[in-house]
């Protein structure tokens, strides 16, 4: 038996109404909230929730000596169609030159690595 169930997932941001807009143009849904606290609401999904974190540090890919912390996997129909848009929105490639592999990876515009994937 479970003992809870999962609310949202939370991402540490510098400006977190910048980075739900990202995650919007990605993933389509709706951005509610201003300030230290944004959610993205998304249609028969999980809901992204967005915090401000002063100090933020995003997480180096790869690095194995330091810990990445998470990153999201978004499963994509076209890989090259879904690489131009999150491109167009912000996104900085990451690990995506092997265009033989069924995922490539991105950093969001706060540096929090994902992973578009055809699988």
């Amino acid at each position: 038996m479970a003992l809870a169930k999962l609310g949202v997932v939370v991402l540490d941001c510098p400006d977190p109404r910048a980075l739900a807009g990202f995650y919007a143009g990605v993933l389509g849904g709706t951005v509610e909230g201003d300030g230290e606290w944004v959610d993205l609401k998304v249609a028969g999904g999980p809901a992204l929730a967005f915090q401000r974190a002063p100090g933020f540090v995003p997480p180096k890919w790869p690095a194995p000596d330091a810990s990445q912390q998470f990153h999201l996997d978004l499963v994509v129909e076209d890989l090259d169609a879904a690489e131009k848009g999150v491109l167009e929105l912000g996104a900085k490639p990451l690990d995506a030159e092997d265009r033989e592999r069924t995922f490539r990876v991105y950093a969001d515009p706060a540096g929090h690595p994902f992973c578009l994937c055809a699988c």
